[in-house]
């Protein structure tokens, strides 16, 4: 499964919460709400989540394995960080 395409919806200046994105996957389907998280000096993505009637936030879509996982946060953040460099030199 590639990643087609990258859009970042809105980012956030000064909070843990950096950006909203989507992603779409080989031009087939696309996954909203996927956030990049600012925590512990390092950035990590966070994906779209639902919370239970126990008040506990679960994934509603998530990475089966880790190494794709680990190709999806390396790829946003990587996508966010360009972004911010972008706009910080307007």
């Amino acid at each position: 499964m590639e990643i087609t395409n990258v859009k970042i919806r809105k980012t956030f200046e000064n909070e843990p919460l950096c950006a909203v994105m989507s992603v779409t996957f080989d031009d087939c389907i696309a996954v909203h709400d996927v956030k990049i998280i600012n925590a512990g000096g390092r950035s990590f993505l966070v994906m779209p989540s639902r919370k239970n009637s126990q008040g506990e936030y679960k994934d509603i879509v998530h990475p089966i394995n880790s190494s794709f996982r680990q190709k999806l946060e390396e790829t946003l953040v990587e996508v966010y960080k360009r972004e911010v460099s972008v706009l910080s030199q307007v």
